[in-house]
C-alpha cells in the first residue's frame, strides 16, 4: 500500500526530470520549485562542423534566419565582410605610410596602434560637412569611394614628405566623410532586410560581422606591412588591389539590398515599368537595375524628368509661376516642360506620393506632346486628368509591392515653400 501511494504522488506532481532526445542531442528537462523549466544538454553527438556552424549562425545572423529576413541578406553580409576586411587592411598600410612620411620608421604593430589616433583632426571636419548631406547619402549610398581616395593619399604621402600635413589632412578629411556616409546608410539598409520587426537583431548581428572581419583585416594588414608591403613598391602593388576589392564589395552590397525608399531614380524606374508593362516592380526587382555611378540619369520612358534644379532657374518669370500654380493648384509639385525634358520641383512638405503624381503627369505630358497637342496648358491638362484617373489603383499597387511612400529622398535637390 505504501509503494502504491508513493507512485500516485509521483503521478500527481509529475516527474522530477525527464530526458528528451532529438537527432543526436539529448536534453535533461526539469521544473524548479517556482515552476520554471530548465534544459541542459547532456549528450551532443553531432559532428564538430555542425556545432561550429550553429554557433556561428547564432552569433552573426538574426534569430530565425533565413525566414526572418528579406531576400539578399546573405549576399549583402558576404560583401560587407569583404568590404571591412579590405578596408581594415588598407588602414594599416596607409597608417604605416603616414608614419614613414613623418620621418618615423614604425613596426606594423605600431602602425595598428596609432591608426585610431590619426583618424582625428581633419576627419572630424569631414564628418561635420558630410552630416549635412544625410538625405543624399540615404538616397544614393555609394560614398565609400571617398574612403579609398583618402587612403590612397595617405599611402602616397612618403613620396612627398614635405607635403605630409597636407596629404594626411586631406586624406583624413575624405575618410571622415566616408565614415558618416557609411553610418547614415546603415539604418535604411538594415530596415530593408527586416521582415519580422527584427531590426535590432539585424543591426547587432551585422555589426558583429563587421567587427570580426575588421579584426581579420587588421591581422592581414599587419602581415602585409611586415612582408610584401614593407617597401613603397609593394604598397603601390597591393593597395590598388585592396581598393578595387573594397569598391567592388560596396557596389555588390548595395545591389543586394532591396531598399524600399523612393528617390528620383527609383521613382522614374517604377513609373517607366508601370507604363510599359502595367505592373509595379518591387524593391527586389529594381535593386540590380539601379545605376550607382550615374543615379541622376534621365529615363525617357518616365517623361525625361530632371530633379533638383533651383526654383529661380526653372521659373524665371512671375507669369510662368502663376500659370503653373493655376495648373497644379492642389498639388505639392510644379512641372515645366522645356527643350525635351521636364523640370520638377517639390514643395518642402512633399512626400513620395506627391513625387509619383508629378512623375506620372510628366510621363503622360510627353505622350500628349507626341500626339501633337499645341499648347502646354492642353498638354499638362490632359496628362493631369489621365493621372487622376489611374492614380488610386497605381498607388495602391505601389504600397502592396513594399515601397515606402511617406518620404521622398531627393538628396540636395531644391524645393520651394509658399
Amino acid at each position: 500500500m505504501g509503494l502504491k501511494k508513493e507512485q500516485e504522488n509521483n503521478l500527481a506532481h509529475g516527474p522530477d526530470f525527464w530526458i528528451e532526445t532529438s537527432n543526436s542531442t539529448s536534453h535533461i528537462c526539469r521544473f524548479d520549485l517556482q515552476g520554471h523549466l530548465s534544459v541542459k544538454i547532456v549528450n551532443d553527438r553531432r559532428p564538430l562542423i555542425h556545432k561550429l556552424v550553429e554557433s556561428f549562425l547564432s552569433k552573426f545572423f538574426p534569430s530565425g534566419y533565413p525566414k526572418s529576413v528579406n531576400e539578399g541578406y546573405l549576399t549583402y553580409s558576404q560583401f560587407r565582410a569583404l568590404q571591412h576586411f579590405s578596408s581594415a587592411a588598407l588602414s594599416v598600410l596607409s597608417t604605416q605610410s603616414l608614419l614613414f612620411a613623418a620621418g618615423l620608421r614604425p613596426t606594423p604593430a605600431q602602425a595598428t596602434a596609432v591608426s585610431w589616433i590619426l583618424k582625428d583632426g581633419m576627419q572630424h571636419a569631414g564628418k561635420l560637412i558630410c552630416s549635412g548631406m544625410g538625405a543624399r547619402m540615404d538616397s544614393e549610398p555609394k560614398t565609400d569611394v571617398l574612403y579609398d581616395f583618402g587612403t590612397g593619399l595617405e599611402i602616397l604621402s612618403p613620396l612627398c614628405p614635405q607635403l605630409f600635413l597636407e596629404l594626411a589632412g586631406l586624406g583624413n578629411f575624405a575618410k571622415g566623410m566616408a565614415v558618416v556616409a557609411a553610418r547614415a546608410t546603415r539604418l535604411p539598409i538594415y530596415s530593408s532586410f527586416a521582415k519580422e520587426g527584427n531590426l535590432s537583431d539585424l543591426f547587432a548581428k551585422g555589426e558583429a560581422i563587421s567587427t570580426l572581419f575588421n579584426v581579420f583585416g587588421l591581422g592581414a594588414g599587419i602581415q602585409l606591412a611586415s612582408t610584401v608591403c614593407s617597401t613603397m613598391q609593394g604598397k603601390l602593388l597591393v593597395a590598388p588591389l585592396l581598393s578595387a576589392i573594397h569598391i567592388y564589395s560596396v557596389k555588390e552590397e548595395m545591389r543586394a539590398a532591396p531598399v524600399n525608399t523612393l528617390n528620383p531614380q527609383r521613382t522614374a524606374m517604377i513609373v517607366a515599368d508601370f507604363l510599359k508593362t502595367g505592373r509595379v516592380p518591387s524593391p527586389a526587382d529594381l535593386r540590380y537595375r539601379e545605376n550607382l555611378l550615374f543615379p541622376d540619369r534621365i529615363i525617357e520612358e518616365a517623361g525625361c524628368v530632371k530633379m533638383g534644379r533651383p526654383f529661380r532657374k526653372v521659373i524665371d518669370r512671375p507669369s510662368k509661376f502663376e500659370r503653373l500654380r493655376a495648373l497644379f493648384s492642389n498639388e505639392k509639385f510644379l512641372i515645366h516642360c522645356k527643350n525635351g525634358h521636364t523640370d520638377m520641383i517639390l514643395e518642402n512638405s512633399a512626400g513620395g506620393e506627391d513625387a509619383l503624381r508629378g512623375w506620372l503627369v510628366a510621363a503622360f505630358s510627353k505622350e500628349s506632346r507626341l500626339a501633337g497637342m499645341p499648347s502646354e496648358e492642353e498638354v499638362i491638362g490632359a496628362a493631369y486628368r489621365k493621372m487622376e484617373k489611374i492614380f488610386p489603383s497605381f498607388i495602391s499597387e505601389v504600397k502592396c509591392r513594399g515601397w515606402y511612400t511617406d518620404q521622398f529622398l531627393d538628396g540636395n535637390g531644391s524645393r520651394f515653400a509658399l
